[in-house]
């Protein structure tokens, strides 16, 4: 795959992602679904969706860190961090991810060497790629350390993972995350497994180092109470396509799509005590159901037309959604 500098930007420009997992009798099961989108220089972007809705696997094909033994990648275009490429080539996705692409893990735990010292595993990054010796790759650890808001930074340097809870770990990620000043964060899942204080302190964090490194953040997340926190633009995904995207206040407050504004109603109401928390009924369908819209066997809008053609992105008033029957003003259902 032939990279080149692009003049200008958005950060992130994806067009015609389509992801297939292959089987063991030789066949494919597709499972993001051609789908097209970009994320603006600056901001957060956030992917939202259930679990098994293809929000991981797209953030993994971007970084190039899909085993290509089990899955197949392919693209119309694809611009990252001021690279552009028209054919999907993972290895040549290699030499910006990490010096122009950070990532920060669903779980710090399993990303963590537990027998190695917090300090030497931040280090490695800058004695590799910036050549940098032990004594000044230390030195720049403690900054990243101070910068992460882990107290008494140089004193945990010789510390290694399993004295450090799960959010000061996560902390540890996102210093390696940011260590080399990518252009791009890509946060998969940042605050699973915390607890709500920690979840507002881990998004605060990353917040602030998109300002103090001028980055763009594609924030992969499950929750849209994180979303409405820190994102700019939302993107929504479920049984691998797009359903709807649009900025974060009307996607938040104005949904078009029944799913999105499932979601929205899941959402715990902290100001009204004793409020139901509405569940979407059902399930996702199993990957390769691909027959009308696929979210029709769930939603309470469905008509006999949803379950044979499937609706395309368009337009609708502040989002583009994918909906024959879209939402009314206000984000009712009925």
């Amino acid at each position: 795959m032939e990279t080149k500098p692009l003049a200008k930007e958005p950060a992130i420009d994806v067009a015609g992602l389509t992801i297939t997992a292959r089987k063991e009798d030789g066949g494919s099961v597709p499972l993001v679904k051609d789908i097209s989108f970009a994320c603006r220089a600056g901001e957060v972007t956030a992917l939202i969706g259930e679990s098994g809705s293809g929000k991981s696997l797209t953030a993994a094909a971007l970084l190039g860190v899909l085993d290509a033994a089990v899955y197949d990648v392919c693209t119309q275009d694809l611009a990252i961090a001021r690279y552009r490429a028209t054919t999907y080539d993972a290895e040549a996705l290699s030499p910006i991810r990490g010096r122009k692409v950070g990532y920060i893990v669903q779980d710090p735990g399993s990303a963590l060497d537990p027998t190695m010292k917090i300090g030497d595993q931040l280090a490695e990054l800058f004695m590799i790629h910036r050549g940098m010796n032990h004594s000044a790759a230390r030195v720049e650890v403690n900054r990243l350390l101070d910068l992460v808001r882990i107290p008494n930074a140089a004193a945990r340097y010789d510390d290694y993972p399993h004295a450090f809870s799960g959010g000061m770990k996560q902390r540890v990620i996102i210093a390696g995350a940011v260590a080399l000043s990518p252009e791009v964060l890509i946060a998969d899942e940042p605050t699973t497994a915390l607890d709500v204080t920690v979840q507002a302190e881990i998004l605060a964090l990353i917040d602030d180092l998109r300002t103090t490194y001028g980055m763009s953040v594609l924030l992969i997340t499950h929750d849209l109470g994180v979303v409405y926190q820190v994102a700019d633009h939302v993107i929504v995904m479920y049984a691998g396509r797009i359903v709807e995207k649009g900025p974060v206040e009307t996607i938040c407050t104005t949904p078009a799509h029944p799913y999105t504004a499932g979601l929205l109603a899941s959402v715990p109401d902290l100001s009204r005590s004793g409020a139901a928390i509405a569940a979407i009924p059902g399930n996702p369908p199993k990957p390769g159901q691909d027959q009308g819209c696929a979210f029709s066997p769930r939603c309470v809008r469905a008509q006999a037309v949803c379950t044979t053609d499937r609706p395309h992105l368009l337009q609708r008033a502040q989002s583009i959604a994918a909906c024959h029957f879209p939402v009314t003003s206000g984000g009712h259902l009925g």
